[in-house]
């Protein structure tokens, strides 16, 4: 198969091109610049530059595919305060994709993370038959799957905030910085809220398996750990670092963890015992708090 990748240069993509080409797919992926392709190239894929931007140039490259997964977005615009604009790009590329695909019958596997589901006022553990009717990602994720009735194989991938893998680990990485900052590992209230968790290449099979063989409309959770609290994820953060662990308010979160607030504030338990059984995807590297014990490059910062 030929497959489509947008988001080539990112962190799941460095998983999952290898993934498809050693089961035999060719990788075609976007790229906005010549690092990034170059970086692409050297995976072994095909190059396609261009952004989310450009509409003609992403149906195009998906007529020409024989399937499309689509992992870009753009984080740093997000992380920069301007979420909406993201959103509404994302959405935006994949109607332009979709409208592509439409009547072909071929795959396309889209993204969502499982926060975004929380922020938009879902409780409880989540489980792939949960809808929401509209909210950021939400509105894309629902656009994906609504290709189902045009003949389109469409499904989506839900991804938690620590995707772990080759020295990053998500949103992780970001409280990771927080904590080199501050002096402290912090944590909201009593830190019993949880995130769900990822080894990378486990992600990277995830999508494989849902590109070749996910019914269409389906939601597909690849999440190996169902939920870990915060106070674990901090306590592991600053053993790493040598700081200690300090609890912070909900009035402090937001100047403490900036863009990330809402996200440390959230339970976010997620289940992917459906994803698991119809997809036989069987998550087998270590876990979350076991990465950050082991990497060589965390480390106490000199003081």
């Amino acid at each position: 198969m030929r497959v489509f990748v947008t988001g080539a240069s990112g962190h799941i993509a460095s998983a999952l091109i290898p993934e498809l080409i050693g089961a035999g797919h060719t990788v075609v992926g976007l790229v906005r610049s010549d690092e990034a392709a170059v970086k692409v190239e050297s995976l072994g894929a095909e190059v396609h530059l261009g952004d989310l931007s450009d509409l003609d140039g992403l149906a195009a490259a998906a007529a020409k595919a024989d399937g499309v997964v689509h992992l870009a977005f753009d984080h740093q615009r997000q992380s920069g305060g301007d979420l909406e604009g993201a959103v509404e790009a994302d959405l935006a590329a994949v109607r332009a994709i979709g409208s592509a695909l439409a009547g072909s019958g071929k795959p396309f596997v889209g993204t969502n993370a499982t926060g975004g589901i929380a922020l938009a006022g879902f409780q409880g553990v989540l489980t792939e038959d949960v809808s929401l009717p509209g909210g950021p990602r939400i509105d894309a994720e629902n656009a994906v799957l609504a290709l189902a009735g045009q003949d389109v194989r469409a499904s989506v991938v839900r991804l938690p905030p620590a995707v772990h893998g080759n020295g990053r680990y998500g949103f992780v990485s970001g409280l990771i910085e927080i904590a080199r900052a501050a002096g402290s590992a912090g944590y909201v209230g009593d830190g019993g809220d949880r995130w769900g968790a990822t080894a990378l290449k486990d992600a990277g099979r995830a999508y494989r398996l849902a590109l070749e063989s996910a019914k269409a409309g389906s939601r597909i959770h690849a999440v190996a750990e169902a939920g870990i609290a915060m106070r674990d994820i901090a306590e592991a953060i600053g053993h790493r670092l040598g700081v200690p662990t300090a609890a912070v308010t909900a009035e402090e979160a937001a100047t403490r963890f900036g863009f990330l607030a809402p996200f440390v504030s959230m339970d976010n338990p997620v289940s992917s015992r459906s994803t698991r059984e119809t997809l036989g995807w069987a998550p087998s590297r270590p876990g979350l708090i076991a990465a950050l014990e082991s990497d060589p490059v965390l480390t106490p910062s000199p003081r």
